[in-house]
């Protein structure tokens, strides 16, 4: 399996139930599970003080098997259920911790404190006062852990189904679930770490990974490197935006088709003035282009109209942003090409593709399948689907990017990647990491211009 897979929580119960009909103990299992959680556990806090809160199903028998495991390193640990075990090996877990099991709703706070209450699949929240006494002891600890899932939120969805409070670790059995990676569930789950349980687990959606980047080939020249072509509107800000973030994204050149005239900024870009479609056209004609964007300044009236639907006739690979998707969306999405990358934020999303069901994982792949395009639906938990049913999920992106250019930015990055790739999804991907690690470089209160320097630090660091 790959350590990025994500999976429903129906997904993850199928694959433990395969594994059952193969001849797998469930017991062994939960062994396994809390054994995994209890190193984690341990490798933290080591000796300090410890509550385990359990639920009564398979979530709690994990926190019975971590406190039995960790008492038998010296650990100070004490119990406190909700109730009963309801399950066959939360029983079984139970019975093996021989020491006292406290009310959940009476017991002394601690230095430690585990939430193995309920995990993945809640239909449900908690009850208003199980909730309280929850945030209150995870409040008054050093050090949270929540054991597969911080218990009241959607595991497939990622909201919140009552009050849930942050932990300082969460840590994911098997293998991630849509929660950690969607917000607002995501903010809740603090630092993520997978416990693997060495069963066969299938997804096409992933948590997104650093890439793999590589160096130009020493026989590289600026056009076989890739030529980005960015259609500047009517704000020249926006394209310059986007063309300097692909003139650091790897690729060789960029040529900014401007309305306006040179509009200073990065020397490496060459501005050519069309300020006529048809002028558009003839440019957009060098088959030399390895990637064309649309959209960042773009403009909304009729002007704009003329120049993306050059774009869209000259059968580049294309990414389309900002104003472009706005533009679509007005005119009901005639055809995309195939293979064109969107960057739709919630907004843009909502005005093209309506109100879908399902979590923004859901949307993403329903969106990607109906255009036939890579959509990289943007925000907190930034998704980007492919019309295969592939799925990367972006999680721990700044807040700080949320200030006007950062999404040029990315689109720049897009093009560029496309170009230097080939690969719209690959290159989407690479885009939405690159951006993210960019502003992981950034000071506070950042810009827009400020990811620009720190993209070659992000390149190199993959290489």
């Amino acid at each position: 399996m790959s350590h990025a897979s994500v999976l429903k929580a129906a997904q993850m119960r199928a694959a433990e139930q395969a594994a059952f009909d193969r001849g797998v103990d469930p017991y062994a299992l939960m062994e396994c599970a809390g054994k995994a959680v209890a190193q984690i556990i341990w490798r933290a806090g080591h000796r300090r003080d410890l509550l385990v809160l359990c639920g009564p199903g398979n979530n709690g028998g994990d926190g019975f098997v971590v406190a039995r495991l960790l008492r038998e390193r010296g650990v100070p640990v004490r119990v406190a259920a909700l109730s009963e075990s309801g399950t066959d090996s939360a029983r079984r877990a139970r019975a093996a911790w021989d020491g006292p099991v406290e009310d959940v709703m009476t017991t002394a706070p601690a230095t430690q404190v585990v939430d193995a209450l309920f995990g993945i699949g809640l239909s449900r929240g908690l009850d208003g006062a199980v909730a309280q006494r929850l945030g209150a002891l995870v409040e008054s600890a050093v050090a949270s852990y929540a054991v597969d899932l911080p218990s009241g939120v959607g595991t497939d969805c990622g909201t919140l189904l009552s009050d849930v409070p942050r932990f300082g670790v969460t840590i994911a059995l098997g293998a991630w679930k849509p929660a950690h990676l969607l917000q607002p569930a995501a903010e809740r789950c603090g630092r993520l770490v997978l416990a693997p349980l060495h069963i066969p687990l299938a997804s096409q959606v992933e948590r997104l990974v650093a890439p793999g980047l590589t160096v130009p080939a020493v026989t590289a020249h600026k056009y076989s490197r890739g030529l980005v072509a960015v259609i500047g509107g009517g704000m020249a800000g926006a394209s310059l935006l986007a063309s300097e973030a692909a003139a650091r994204s790897g690729a060789g050149a960029v040529r900014r088709l401007a309305v306006d005239g040179p509009a200073g900024g990065l020397h490496a870009i060459i501005d050519r003035h069309v300020a006529q479609p048809e002028a558009l056209a003839s440019e957009l004609d060098d088959q030399r282009i390895a990637a064309l964007l649309v959209g960042p300044g773009l403009g909304l009236g009729a002007d704009a109209r003329a120049r993306l639907e050059a774009a869209l006739e000259s059968g580049h690979p294309m990414v389309i942003d900002a104003d472009a998707l706005t533009l679509l969306a007005e005119e009901h999405m005639p055809s995309i090409p195939s293979g064109a990358i969107l960057t739709p934020h919630e907004g843009e999303f909502g005005r093209m593709f309506g109100q879908l069901s399902g979590s923004k994982i859901d949307r993403a792949r329903a969106a990607a399948n109906r255009s036939g395009a890579i959509i990289v639906y943007k925000g907190a938990d930034s998704v980007v689907a492919a019309p295969d049913g592939r799925v990367a999920v972006a999680v721990g992106a700044s807040s700080w990017l949320s200030t006007a250019g950062t999404g040029d930015v990315l689109a720049g990055l897009a093009a560029g990647r496309l170009a230097v790739t080939g690969d719209p999804f690959r290159a989407a991907c690479q885009a939405v990491w690159l951006h993210g690690d960019a502003a992981r470089r950034c000071r506070p209160a950042f810009v827009a211009d400020d990811l620009l320097d720190a993209l070659p630090a992000a390149i190199a660091a993959r290489l």
